[in-house]
């Protein structure tokens, strides 16, 4: 997967003189001894993190860690003192004002925990705001903000002011404005935290439809573990400005980098936060990949199953998009019948299932199901299969990491 965003060697001290700090911090003095010693602040020390395009990276930690001075070096909210933060290939960290303003206007949008919504405006000029400050004009900037607030479900309310919406509302129309300007990169920081329980999950769930249908690069900063779980493809853990660990939920629960973040996801049920692509493995089903020689694909197919001591076979194509299932028996049908396509070999009722399927749901599935669990992604590219042996596995697997952990 492309990497969307590079940040290198990345430095924020608050203080009248950072190169000191900075010199402080590479000889190895601690944040809180610079502070005692020269009255600066360390927020962000030496961060270096890749964002791919496409995923949702969360940025987690105690309050003080640095996540949201780290998501504001970013588009330079605040001005880092040291490093580089790449975004397609150009440096936000060296940009003059005008290109970093351009950037801003077009490719970078950011949500606020506060709904940040001008109150004298309508939802529909609240939404277009980006648009109209990028020079947009009128008609073009409103079609633009109906579409998306048709997206978020507030195409109705679009001449409502915000003082009448309810605080999920006046946060979907904060969503709505940054994705009128149809940015590449999206900032949330600590987007959802105001509302309360109910709201913040219909945000999440929200958030996660539109991802799956645009696939849009987010990094979101939270302090919630259910809601880093539930959005977050990859996360980054932070403590004292640093990042200590990047990874996904099921890597970092599972390998702990050190005592701090094993601390901080003590008393985890990590199988309350796994998920299909966590247990989906490429090494146990046999994949096809077609080529012009179907039948030569059926009678190699059938060599391999025979070998293997397996049943069932997923046929990917070359865009890695999941085409089908076949078995043994049909394979060898086919080649009976003469068949020269693989198209009418496929087994009727296998669906495969979404790779952020949760755990409980996935048992669920495959307890119906005699063959392999096809796992794919949002664009339909297969990415592995589950059992129900390997998922049997899997638990006991983690129920022995826990208890030796105790």
């Amino acid at each position: 997967m492309p990497e969307k965003v590079i940040v290198k060697n990345l430095y924020k001290v608050y203080g009248s003189h950072p190169a000191r700090a900075l010199d402080m911090l590479r000889a190895g003095q601690s944040k809180d001894h610079i502070l005692a010693q020269t009255g600066m602040v360390v927020g962000v020390t030496d961060a270096n993190f890749t964002v791919n395009e496409g995923e949702i990276f969360v940025l987690m930690g105690l309050s003080g860690s640095g996540k949201s001075t780290l998501i504001r070096l970013l588009n330079r909210l605040v001005e880092p003192s040291h490093g580089q933060i790449l975004l397609g290939g150009q440096d936000i960290a060296a940009m003059s004002k005008k290109a970093l303003i351009a950037l801003r206007r077009k490719d970078l949008a950011m949500v606020f925990q506060s709904f940040a919504l001008m109150p004298h405006l309508s939802v529909l000029q609240n939404t277009a705001f980006g648009l109209e400050v990028a020079g947009v004009d009128r008609k073009t900037r409103e079609r633009r903000a109906m579409e998306v607030l048709d997206q978020v479900g507030l195409r109705s309310f679009a001449q409502q002011m915000p003082a009448a919406l309810s605080g999920g509302m006046q946060q979907r129309v904060g969503l709505a404005r940054a994705l009128a300007v149809d940015p590449s990169l999206m900032l949330m920081d600590e987007a959802f935290s105001a509302l309360d329980p109910l709201k913040r999950t219909e945000m999440q769930g929200l958030l996660l439809q539109l991802q799956r249908e645009q696939q849009r690069t987010i990094v979101f900063v939270s302090h919630d573990l259910d809601e880093a779980f539930r959005i977050g493809d990859r996360i980054a853990i932070m403590e004292g400005g640093r990042i200590v660990q990047v990874g996904t939920p099921d890597e970092i629960l599972r390998n702990p980098s050190d005592a701090y973040v094993r601390a901080f996801f003590k008393g985890v049920d990590v199988k309350k936060y796994l998920l299909a692509k966590d247990v989906a493995r490429t090494d146990d089903t046999l994949v096809i990949s077609p080529s012009a020689d179907a039948r030569a694909d059926m009678a190699q197919a059938v060599a391999q199953l025979r070998q293997a001591r397996r049943n069932y076979a997923f046929v990917v194509g070359q865009d890695a998009r999941l085409h089908g299932a076949v078995s043994l028996d049909t394979l060898l049908r086919g080649l009976e019948n003469g068949a020269t396509s693989l198209d009418g070999l496929y087994l009727d009722g296998v669906e495969a299932v979404p790779a952020s399927l949760s755990l409980h749901a996935l048992v669920g599935r495959i307890v119906q199901q005699p063959m392999p669990l096809p796992v794919v992604d949002a664009q339909q590219r297969y990415i592995g299969a589950v059992t129900q042996t390997m998922l049997l596995q899997k638990m006991v697997d983690i129920d022995a990491e826990e208890a030796g952990h105790e």
